[in-house]
C-alpha cells in the first residue's frame, strides 16, 4: 500500500482495515525506519520482540513504521539521453518495493501480535525523511537498522544511522543485526 507524497497516517487494524487515525493517547512516540533490507526487518523484530510484544495490549510507545521511498529522478541519477523515458519505469518499480515494504512491516507486526502501528511512506532521501517524521511526530526514540559498512563504503555512500544519530533530535538506537561467526 503505497501513499504517493502525502502526510496522512495509516492505521492498520487487526482486521487489516485501513483508516486515517490522528495521535493524542499521551504515550512516548518510537519511530522505526524500514527499508527493503535484512538489517531493516531485523531491527524492525528486535524492536518489536523487547518493546511492544511482551507489553501487548498496553505498549509503552506509540509505534510508527515510516518507509522513505527515493525519487524516481535521484535514483536514476545524472541525467542524459533516455533519461525520461526510464523514469516512470523507475518509479513503478519503487512504488512497488514501498508497498513491499509495507505488507511485510503489516506482517512482521501481526506474527508477534502488535496492533495499532502507524506505517508511513514519505518520498525523498530516508536520513531527511526520518528526521523529519522525529519532529512530526516529537517522538523521543528512532530505531533504524545498520548495514555495517565499513568507513570507505560509508564516506562513499552515506550512512543513514549516522545522519541520523548526528541530526535526529531524540535518542538514536542503531540495531545491528549479529554477525555469525562460522
Amino acid at each position: 500500500f503505497f501513499l504517493p507524497q502525502t502526510q496522512e497516517r495509516v492505521f492498520f487494524t487487526p482486521a487489516n482495515n485501513v483508516r486515517v487515525m490522528a495521535t493524542g493517547d499521551g504515550k512516548s512516540v518510537m519511530v522505526v525506519g524500514v527499508d527493503d533490507s535484512e538489517q531493516s526487518t531485523y531491527a524492525l523484530e528486535w524492536t518489536l520482540d523487547r518493546f511492544f510484544a511482551p507489553y501487548a495490549p498496553n505498549y509503552p510507545f506509540k509505534l510508527f513504521i515510516v518507509h522513505a521511498k527515493p525519487n524516481a529522478v535521484s535514483a536514476v541519477g545524472l541525467a542524459g539521453p533516455g533519461t525520461a523515458e526510464v523514469v516512470p519505469y523507475v518509479d513503478a518499480d519503487l512504488k512497488h518495493t514501498a508497498a513491499k515494504v509495507v505488507e511485510k512491516a503489516k506482517a512482521i507486526c501481526q506474527s508477534r501480535s502488535v496492533h495499532g502501528a502507524v506505517i508511513e511512506v514519505f518520498e525523498g532521501d530516508a536520513r531527511n525523511i526520518l528526521c523529519e517524521v522525529v519532529d512530526k511526530h516529537h517522538a523521543s526514540i528512532l530505531v533504524v537498522g545498520s548495514h555495517g559498512y565499513g568507513a570507505i563504503k560509508r564516506a562513499v555512500l552515506g550512512s543513514t544511522s549516522d545522519y541520523c544519530a548526528h541530526h535526529a533530535h531524540c535518542s538514536v538506537m542503531i540495531v545491528k543485526k549479529p554477525k555469525i561467526k562460522v
